[in-house]
């Protein structure tokens, strides 16, 4: 009976290399090389990113929201300069129009005050309703509300971190999620303009 020639060692010390056809050794060193490139190049490019963004010193001097598209830009001198995925109110086509509808404002506001102490981790607050928001209410006879802000993840939940805006979730505030409220937090002074487009 023939006995069966193994390539590899009995003893498993002599270099596996022999024992593997050239091209195959050279297609595989060939691969090994190029993902390592790909691993340093991706490093590089995220502390790129990252440094770019703890570096803005750009004034941002307006903030556009486009609901349908869930984004939140911050602009500065009318070019982008940071955009967010967000999460809106349950009930987001259209504009406020009283306590309770669970709609996000449509118009234009400011940033006017700023809670560090927020149960969304931080938040920013909208000046909703304006004079004519109130006018409106009152010619309708219910109460306008207000307590709309951009913020963040309900405390003890901000790991579920951008999965939060697989759905509009909010009673009518702008969500982002915790690490984003903190850069915007930092960008965005009060006083910046608001625009919240359908």
């Amino acid at each position: 009976m023939n006995k069966t020639t193994s390539i590899m060692p009995d003893d498993g010390s002599r270099n596996i290399m022999q024992f593997m056809p050239p091209t195959i050794f050279m297609m595989k060193a060939i691969a090994c090389a190029i993902s390592v490139v790909v691993l340093m190049t991706s490093m590089i490019g995220c502390d790129q990113d990252r440094r770019g963004q703890s570096t803005v010193t750009t004034q941002i001097d307006r903030i556009i929201v486009e609901k349908s598209a869930r984004r939140l830009h911050l602009m500065s001198a009318g070019k982008v300069v940071r955009t967010y995925r967000v999460a809106l109110g349950r009930n987001p086509v259209g504009h406020k129009l009283q306590e309770g509808d669970k709609k996000t404002p449509e118009g234009i506001y400011v940033v006017d005050g700023r809670n560090v102490n927020s149960s969304y981790h931080r938040s920013l607050h909208i000046s909703y309703p304006s004079e004519a928001d109130i006018q409106q209410a009152r010619r309708s006879g219910v109460n306008p509300g207000g307590n709309i802000m951009i913020h963040g993840i309900r405390n003890g939940l901000g790991w579920l971190g951008p999965l939060h805006h697989v759905i509009d979730w909010t009673q009518g505030c702008i969500a982002v999620t915790n690490k984003e409220i903190e850069e915007i937090w930092a960008l965005v002074p009060n006083g910046t303009a608001i625009e919240l487009r359908p």
